[in-house]
């Protein structure tokens, strides 16, 4: 205390205020006492000035955070980052606030390309494409052959539909309609239609509603009977694709897929129209041509192989049946569908279930107008 009257405009000395971090103090600022979080402040003995304390004490007039308000929520934060708090644990309230950074990616899993499946980076985000796409973005051939076992399966049934139509035509039925369901599963799912459980039941419908029509009519009336059922299933695939609320695109793509995967069901009708030594000659030149080609031969080598090998077949299966020599031209015949059907069957990278339904079944089925006009016209 001074005997100097109080001056009120004169004012108190300050310390200079030194710049502190967040959760930093200075060695007096310990001793004294803290005025933020809602403490007021109490004097000291023998100060009455209220302007004095303030050499002692320091008001924080910063703004406050709150280090646990401030976290993410555990739901959005990553595993990267999860996993780091937990290790590095609790921290001051300066260390936990810190600039923002921008959240690293997720990592991919083990053994997994981080960009397997997705095309290129873009603005909007990376949009996924088909291995078919990859195929020709890489230079690639978009055509995957089925294979040995698929071919072995088409050879299986082709010497069934051959050894079931020379007994008759109640037992040729049995492995057509094994060929005709086959067919109308296989072609959905080689257009990337999946299960499509209505157009599947709708094609195999047809198919055997043909077969019935057949076995009614006769095999004389057979074009008639097959083109007649194939005209009225056309106008349900309509109807059906009418009553869809799909979007116009979609509906145009499942009538289209719909009308052909019930014209081939019911074309593969086609065996038990034609005659049964024809059927039987037909069916087994198919069947040699996809096992022939599915041999490990370049692709012209393994075509020609393939064509000699059913004509053969055809000659085989010829003397044995009424055709004699003209099996050849019978067997060559179907052995060119077969391949036409095999061909299809392996464009813009199939999957295996592709391979083993449309695989197995178009190389027979594509066969089949060929075995009833050949066989009409060389029998």
């Amino acid at each position: 205390m001074t005997d100097q009257p109080y001056d009120p405009y004169q004012q108190p000395y300050q310390q200079p205020q030194q710049q502190t971090w967040p959760g930093q103090q200075q060695p007096h600022q310990q001793q004294a006492q803290q005025g933020y979080e809602g403490q007021g402040y109490e004097g000291h003995e023998g100060y009455d000035d209220p302007y004095a304390a303030q050499q002692y004490t320091q008001q924080w007039q910063g703004q406050t955070w709150d280090a646990q308000a401030q976290m993410p929520a555990p739901s959005a934060m990553s595993g990267a980052e999860t996993a780091y708090m937990a290790q590095q644990g609790p921290q001051p309230a300066a260390q936990q606030w810190q600039q923002p950074q921008a959240p690293a990616a997720a990592a991919p899993a083990a053994g997994e390309s981080p960009d397997a499946g997705y095309g290129p980076a873009t603005v909007a985000g990376n949009a996924r494409i088909t291995d078919a796409q990859r195929a020709r973005l890489e230079g690639r051939s978009p055509i995957i052959e089925p294979g040995m076992q698929p071919a072995a399966l088409t050879a299986l049934l082709g010497l069934l539909l051959a050894g079931a139509a020379a007994v008759g035509s109640y037992a040729l039925l049995v492995p057509l309609v094994v060929l005709q369901a086959v067919t109308a599963a296989g072609w959905f799912r080689l257009n990337g239609m999946w299960p499509a459980r209505q157009g599947i039941a709708l094609a195999f419908l047809g198919a055997l509603a043909a077969d019935a029509a057949l076995l009614v009519a006769g095999r004389e009336n057979g074009p008639a009977a097959i083109l007649g059922t194939l005209g009225v299933w056309v106008l349900l695939s309509l109807v059906l694709q009418l009553r869809s609320h799909a979007d116009p695109d979609e509906r145009m793509y499942g009538l289209m897929a719909g009308v052909a995967s019930a014209a081939l069901s019911i074309v593969a009708a086609g065996y038990l129209a034609a005659s049964a030594d024809a059927a039987t000659v037909g069916a087994a030149a198919a069947a040699v041509a996809v096992l022939a080609r599915a041999l490990p031969l370049p692709t012209p080598a393994s075509v020609v192989v393939s064509l000699l090998a059913a004509a053969g077949a055809g000659i085989a299966a010829g003397s044995m049946t009424g055709f004699g020599t003209k099996g050849a031209l019978l067997g060559a015949g179907a052995a060119v569908c077969a391949l036409i059907g095999h061909r299809v069957a392996s464009y813009d990278y199939p999957s295996r279930f592709v391979h083993f339904t449309a695989g197995v079944a178009l190389p027979l089925t594509a066969a089949a107008p060929v075995v009833y006009v050949l066989g009409r016209a060389l029998g």
